[in-house]
């Protein structure tokens, strides 16, 4: 399907570069800003987190995702030099992506995993079957957002001028369905578990745990629009600035 798309459907996915909000230059500062905020955040889930949980296989995840962060903070670094960034748009879109994942859904869900796995009255099978539900609704969840988009684009929802249709808006309304059953459905379970594992004392924890999860769905449920727009970037030039940092027009 995705042979057959044409600049003129995906016009709308443009809309981020035209304002500046996902140009190279922005890119490069969000991406020295996330050098500090994956630092932090994985001192958060390594220091704070990791030291008091009785998750099972805690060791193996922090180290697991200490070596996917430094590399990630390494390339974040690289593609916050001018100079590169501008020669290397693509690979810079990449990283954002991953950077952005890495921050928002890969390290918050292991700080709420951690979380619920303070709780040191859980046994370690109940942690492991919560885990794999969890991570089952993310699947769903992406799985059900690249059914929208391709029906969006494929009935021309995103071609110019389309965004202000009344049938469009109504459409749209719609598609949300299958991702907001999905993650209502997720977010019940979660709460429950929290319930059952956290008390009234404990409130803040339990609070806290269910964002931590709201920011995964969250981030699974934008990663296939970053993914189309990073594949329209490789597909159409339009999608990518001149190095004097002017975005290339449709023709």
């Amino acid at each position: 399907m995705l042979k057959s798309l044409t600049i003129e459907d995906v016009a709308v996915l443009r809309e981020p570069l035209v304002s500046g909000r996902q140009s190279p230059n922005a890119l490069g500062g969000a991406l020295f800003l996330g050098v500090f905020m994956q630092i932090l955040v994985y001192y958060l889930e390594y220091t704070v987190l990791g030291r008091v949980t009785n998750f099972p296989y805690k060791d193996q995840i922090l180290a697991v995702h200490f070596w996917i962060t430094v590399v990630l903070v390494i390339f974040s670094a690289i593609y916050a030099i001018p100079f590169i960034y501008k020669r290397s748009q693509k690979t810079q879109y990449l990283v954002s992506i991953l950077v952005s994942q890495n921050i928002a859904a890969v390290s918050f869900y292991i700080c709420g995993l951690f979380l619920i796995g303070e709780n040191q009255e859980i046994p370690e099978n109940s942690l492991l079957t919560f885990t794999m539900v969890t991570l089952s609704f993310g699947v769903l969840l992406f799985i059900a957002t690249v059914i929208r988009f391709s029906v969006l684009l494929t009935r021309g929802k995103y071609r110019k001028g389309s965004k202000r249709d009344e049938l469009r808006a109504k459409f749209e309304t719609k598609s949300y369905i299958p991702a907001v059953i999905i993650g209502s459905t997720a977010l019940l379970f979660i709460i429950q578990f929290a319930v059952r594992t956290f008390n009234l004392a404990d409130i803040e924890d339990a609070f806290i745990t269910v964002i931590c999860f709201v920011l995964f769905y969250t981030m699974i449920f934008v990663l296939p629009e970053q993914l189309l727009i990073l594949y329209c970037k490789f597909r159409f030039k339009s999608f990518n600035f001149s190095e004097r940092g002017s975005l290339y027009n449709e023709e």
